[in-house]
């Protein structure tokens, strides 16, 4: 038994708590960032707060998954740049926009997630169908919190 077929499901645990530090951190450096949103002069099109904590809960549970998946058939090589960096800049958003209420550097932040999301797709394509398959529903929420970036940024 190779190592790697050895720590295989272990190894998900490890993608699950790296994710899952992402999402905390975001969490802890805007703890009010319900009060913040209904207070924004938001579009018609804007979802409710509500929904984005079910949302990016599959979210991460996804890109947990396509890590692990890629890490479990390949390791880690070079097509893990564009997912941790993507982690990174996702972790900042929710700082940048709810944190310190810096809408247009938080639009920077998550255009520049975008094109990390893209990068990380196509590579993981390269080494797991699946993996980058899971990345795209996080590709089209991304797309869409940006548009919706934008108009708050736009209005306020």
């Amino acid at each position: 038994m190779s190592t790697l077929t050895r720590y295989r499901w272990p190894g998900l645990l490890v993608f699950a708590l790296v994710v899952a530090l992402v999402a905390v951190t975001g969490g802890l450096a805007a703890s009010n960032a319900g009060a913040v949103y209904v207070r924004l002069d938001l579009p018609p099109w804007a979802p409710p707060q509500w929904l984005f904590g079910p949302v990016w809960t599959v979210l991460y549970a996804l890109i947990a998954i396509s890590g692990w998946l890629v890490w479990k058939s390949r390791g880690l090589d070079r097509s893990f740049v564009p997912y941790v960096v993507q982690l990174v800049l996702n972790a900042l958003w929710t700082p940048l926009f709810f944190g310190a209420g810096l809408y247009g550097t938080a639009f920077v932040d998550i255009t520049l997630l975008w094109a990390a999301i893209v990068v990380n797709i196509v590579m993981f394509l390269r080494r797991s169908r699946a993996a980058g398959w899971l990345l795209v529903p996080y590709l089209l929420w991304v797309t869409f919190a940006a548009a919706l970036n934008l108009s708050i940024w736009l209005a306020n």
